[in-house]
């Protein structure tokens, strides 16, 4: 007896491994499924602008990372003692300009570096709903606490949203014929303008994402996140205190469906020999000194180690950032 109705994932043409270079780009849903892809060493570069919901400014940050050397003082505004980017989301703000610019850089260039040779494109986006500077006429990725009155606000129609990334997706398929983009849209609610507005927006951008589908059928193809979420999830014991963003559960069911359909069959038994080693990593010992935490210490390194030796080609140079 089933008691969900299953969501059908569609078989695709590549799956991801080890060797699988991977850009992640959009809403805060990127960073939750992208941190399964960091902590099991695979080499991904999460959101370099930050958490961006809107395809636009998703779209910006791709064709920046193209097209920029670098971020320059000239990239930069200042509001409220902040220096920021309109680029860029909040936490690259910094009270001292080149601290803002260093943080941006940094982040920037890496993923630069990546996406030359990025065999794969994950895309989330999160809402149709955009802000765009009145003196600028840009649409932002954050208003960083700019008076509303300084932007406009309006939704997006599916078909601006496709027009604006055929040529950009047309000219990244010439150029990396090999890669694959996934688009995905995020199951998080954007309550602002009510359950209709929210439904209106998260259809715009399932329509956006099915045309560029139909326009690149051999290189774009979609997940179905937010179905799984909205068909397969239907409980509130899936959502976190503010009843619209996913928790933890959720995002392991998600990750639990993407795994069997996106990732190659050796790189879920390397995970699976992962898995002790990260266990060992998340222990939380009772004091951080002393005979039983030296212990500790020697075995996760004598862990690390054999497994180093045996797959020395993994994303270790992600290991001191792994969040748990």
């Amino acid at each position: 007896m089933k008691l969900i109705t299953e969501v059908l994932i569609p078989e695709y043409p590549f799956k991801l491994d080890h060797s699988s270079t991977t850009l992640m780009m959009g809403s805060c849903f990127t960073e939750e499924v992208g941190r399964f892809l960091e902590k099991y060493l695979f080499p991904v570069c999460m959101n370099p602008f930050g958490v961006t919901y809107n395809p636009l400014s998703v779209l910006q940050g791709m064709k920046a990372l193209r097209e920029k050397e670098a971020y320059t003082a000239g990239d930069l505004d200042q509001h409220n003692g902040q220096w920021f980017s309109f680029d860029h989301y909040t936490r690259f703000s910094h009270p001292e300009q080149e601290l803002a610019l260093h943080g941006i850089n940094q982040k920037f260039l890496e993923a630069r570096q990546l996406f030359e040779k990025a065999s794969c494109l994950i895309i989330t986006w999160g809402t149709a709903w955009v802000y765009r500077h009145r003196s600028t006429q840009r649409v932002v990725n954050n208003c960083h606490k700019i008076p509303a009155g300084e932007f406009t606000r309006f939704r997006l129609r599916a078909r601006e949203v496709t027009e604006a990334y055929e040529p950009f997706l047309d000219s990244l398929i010439r150029q990396s014929p090999e890669i694959r983009i996934l688009v995905t849209v995020s199951p998080v609610r954007h309550w602002k303008d009510g359950a209709h507005g929210n439904q209106l927006s998260k259809s715009v951008l399932l329509l956006a994402a099915e045309a560029l589908k139909s326009s690149f059928p051999d290189h774009c193809f979609y997940f179905p996140s937010y179905e799984i979420v909205m068909d397969e999830l239907r409980d509130y014991r899936f959502y976190g205190p503010d009843l619209l963003h996913t928790n933890d559960m959720a995002t392991m069911y998600i990750w639990e469906r993407f795994k069997p359909a996106l990732i190659h069959e050796r790189s879920q038994e390397i995970i699976h020999e992962l898995e002790p080693l990260l266990r060992m990593r998340r222990h939380r010992p009772v004091s951080s000194t002393g005979p039983a935490y030296d212990r500790l210490l020697q075995q996760v390194n004598e862990l690390k180690l054999d497994l180093f030796k045996k797959y020395p080609g993994l994303a270790w140079d992600q290991w001191d950032k792994i969040r748990f």
